[in-house]
C-alpha cells in the first residue's frame, strides 16, 4: 500500500475509530497497537491478524485490555511520526511502536528511522504514556555497519525514554527462513508477513511483554 495512501487512511480510522469502536469497559485498559503492516494484519482475515490475537492472549491470561489497532500497512518510521499526534488524540493508558521493517527493507539511513522513533516516543511521553516498544532485526544485505546501526536504535531509545523493550517482532519466525516446510506453514508468499499460525508464535513471545506493559500502567506508569 502506497504510503501516501496509508497516511490517508490512518486519519480515516482515526475519524470513524469513536464511531466503530465501543468505549472501554470499566477497569478495561486501552493500549494502542502502533505499526505496519505487520501490526495492521496483512493478507489475513481480521479475525487472524497480530492485534486481535495478541488481545485474546492476553484476556486469556485474565487481562483486562482492550488493543486499538493503529496498524498502517507500508508505512515506515517517517510516516508514523507523522501520524502519531492522529493516532495520541484519542484516549489510551498505553502504547506499543513497531516501526522500522520498511524502513529496512527500503535500505533508509537508521539516523532517520532513530530520529522518527525518538519523536514518535516522545510524543508518547507527552501523553504520560508507558511504551512498550518492539524492535526489528535488519538484513545483512546492506552490510554489518548498517545492521549494527540500525539494530542499536531499540536498545538506545528504549533507555533513552524509560520504554520497555521487546528486541525483535520476527525472532519467533526467524527459523523458518531455513526450513522451506516451515516457510511454507508460518510465512505468508510473499515472504516477509506471517501466516496465521506465524503470528500465533510472534503473539506467544510478545505477550509477556506485553504484560509487563499492563503492569506499568496498573502501577501508575
Amino acid at each position: 500500500m502506497p504510503q501516501a495512501f496509508g497516511k490517508l487512511l490512518a486519519m480515516l480510522l482515526l475519524i470513524l475509530a469513536p464511531l466503530a469502536t465501543p468505549a472501554a469497559a470499566e477497569g478495561e485498559h486501552v493500549i494502542i497497537a502502533f505499526g505496519d503492516s505487520l501490526t495492521q494484519g496483512y493478507g489475513l482475515a481480521p479475525e487472524q491478524g497480530l492485534v486481535p490475537r495478541l488481545e485474546g492472549w492476553l484476556r486469556a491470561q485474565g487481562a483486562a485490555v482492550r488493543l486499538v489497532n493503529a496498524g498502517v500497512s507500508g508505512d515506515t518510521t517517517a510516516g508514523g511520526a507523522a501520524r502519531i499526534g492522529w493516532t495520541l488524540a484519542e484516549p489510551a493508558d498505553g502504547i506499543i511502536v513497531a516501526l522500522g521493517g520498511n524502513d529496512m527493507l527500503r535500505g533508509l539511513p537508521p539516523a532517520e528511522a532513530r530520529a522518527n522513533l525518538d519523536a514518535i516516543l516522545t510524543a508518547a511521553g507527552g501523553k504520560g504514556l508507558p511504551v512498550l516498544l518492539v524492535g526489528m532485526a535488519a538484513p545483512g544485505n546492506y552490510g554489518p555497519a548498517y545492521k549494527a546501526e540500525f539494530e542499536a536504535i531499540y536498545p538506545d531509545l528504549a533507555t533513552r525514554h524509560g520504554a520497555l523493550l521487546a528486541e525483535n517482532l520476527m525472532a519467533p519466525l526467524m527459523g523458518a527462513l531455513e526450513d522451506p516446510a516451515a516457510r511454507a506453514r508460518l510465512i505468508q508468499p510473499d515472504g516477509i508477513h506471517p501466516s496465521a499460525a506465524g503470528v500465533d508464535l510472534v503473539v506467544e513471545a510478545l505477550g509477556p511483554r506485553v504484560l509487563d506493559l499492563l503492569a506499568r500502567i496498573e502501577a501508575g506508569g
